[in-house]
């Protein structure tokens, strides 16, 4: 799963340690998924994460999903 975690971390200058401590997953944990190393995520996970980062779940984890589907639903439309 591709996450935009470390991307909005970054943005607004958090570091994965104090995620970590804030979202009460380990630094471990939040690494995993940041470098794509987890293929497994709880909406539990996904839901402490996004609340953290005050984003919505589907900004931070299903964007790339979302952006696809709207391209492909207007290709079909250009057709």
């Amino acid at each position: 799963m591709n996450s935009k975690v470390k991307e909005i971390r970054e943005e607004i200058g958090m570091t994965q340690l104090e995620l970590s401590k804030r979202s009460g997953l380990s630094r471990q944990c939040i690494s995993a998924i940041e470098n794509g190393r987890s293929n497994v995520i709880t909406n539990t996970t996904m839901e402490k994460i996004a609340s953290v980062l005050n984003e919505s779940v589907e900004t931070i984890f299903f964007a790339d999903a979302v952006n696809y589907s709207l391209l492909n639903k207007k290709r079909q439309k250009a057709s």
